[in-house]
């Protein structure tokens, strides 16, 4: 049995989460998400999602822990909302937003100019002697590690002096460089 498909997803107060014909629709406070659900059961009972699956094949395996996650990523999504913090590291690196369009200057020749999804929500913070920082918010989990991956694509960072766009908390492994 899988350990995390087993287990029952909470909902919270002012979320409510609906059924339909394969189909998990749940709306909260920041939004309405869905997610078309198959070869799984999914019933709500007692401010509960709970899913079964039909047989213990490697499939349904799978799909048992995976649907259990993507609708608990839903719940979590429309109640508190997701989060990530971009750091751009390097001199002269900045980051501001008008509205949803982000501007990059990361050291190439023209900066870079991006039109977020309307979804998600923009902020960039400066301040004087740290590394400035976007911050991506939404109810959808997947579209803001999608759009924070699209602007760490922009600038990685480098192994030997860590320069780029990095996830705060990220560890980027150093290298020695050449010996004299």
């Amino acid at each position: 049995m899988s350990r995390i498909g087993k287990s029952p997803v909470a909902i919270p107060d002012g979320v409510t989460v609906e059924v339909n014909d394969n189909v998990v629709t749940v709306k909260g406070k920041l939004g309405e998400l869905t997610q078309e659900v198959s070869d799984v059961s999914v019933k709500v009972e007692e401010g509960n999602v709970v899913l079964e699956r039909p047989s213990d094949a490697k499939d349904h395996r799978a799909k048992h822990g995976l649907y259990r996650a993507l609708i608990n990523n839903m719940v979590q999504g429309v109640s508190t909302g997701w989060t990530k913090e971009l750091e751009l590291v390097g001199v002269g690196y900045r980051a501001s937003n008008q509205g949803n369009k982000l501007d990059l200057a990361i050291g190439f020749s023209h900066n870079i100019v991006m039109d977020i999804a309307p979804e998600v929500k923009v902020e960039t913070v400066s301040e004087k002697g740290k590394n400035p920082i976007v911050k991506l918010t939404s109810h959808d989990k997947q579209l803001v590690g999608q759009v924070a991956a699209k602007i760490r694509s922009f600038r990685k960072p480098e192994p030997y002096k860590g320069k780029g766009i990095k996830f705060v908390g990220e560890i980027i492994r150093r290298k020695a460089g050449k010996s004299a």
